[in-house]
């Protein structure tokens, strides 16, 4: 079925923020399939626009919609910032936790080599407590063994029974 493109724009109109009608409210007030609003969404969300998912909050917005949300809030001032949250139902707070993301997003380098000389760290202490406990553990093999040679020498001198006879 074809729909005018007024109300295709009608539609996706309440799917935005703050509305963020969900596809299944939206296909039972509307009559329109919830695979044909779905379609609706992804091609607004290809063309640029935030459509995140209704029941999730703006916690449901794509990894684009927010880095998208960052770019357009990077200049302005706390005034239009407010404004342009309470329009798409967000707290300037989110925004600015994005955009520390953003930030870190590019940085998976220096955060891997961090990881990888953490673990080579642990790994070597690691190793030293097990060096430490093999050296101990040989000392008393070691010693265990010199032990039992002394006692097959006593043995063999004094008898099986290691005592003197009077």
């Amino acid at each position: 079925m074809a729909y005018s493109p007024e109300r295709r724009a009608a539609v996706v109109a309440k799917m935005l923020p703050p509305n963020n009608a969900s596809l299944s409210r939206l296909s039972k007030e509307e009559g329109i399939s919830v695979g044909t609003l779905g379609k609706w969404r992804a091609e607004a969300r290809a063309q640029g626009q935030f459509l995140p998912d209704a029941q999730a909050g703006p916690d449901g917005w794509t990894s684009e919609d927010k880095l998208s949300a960052v770019i357009e809030t990077a200049a302005m001032n706390e005034t239009d910032l407010s404004a342009y949250c309470r329009q798409r139902g967000l707290y300037p707070e989110q925004i600015e936790v994005w955009r520390q993301a953003c930030g870190r997003a590019n940085d998976w380098e220096r955060m891997a080599t961090q990881r990888i000389t953490r673990e080579t760290k642990d790994d070597k202490k690691r190793i030293q407590a097990l060096e430490r406990e093999l050296a101990r553990k040989e000392k008393a093999l070691a010693e265990a063994a010199a032990l039992m040679i002394l006692r097959k020498k006593a043995e063999a001198i004094w008898g099986p029974e290691g005592g003197e006879d009077v």
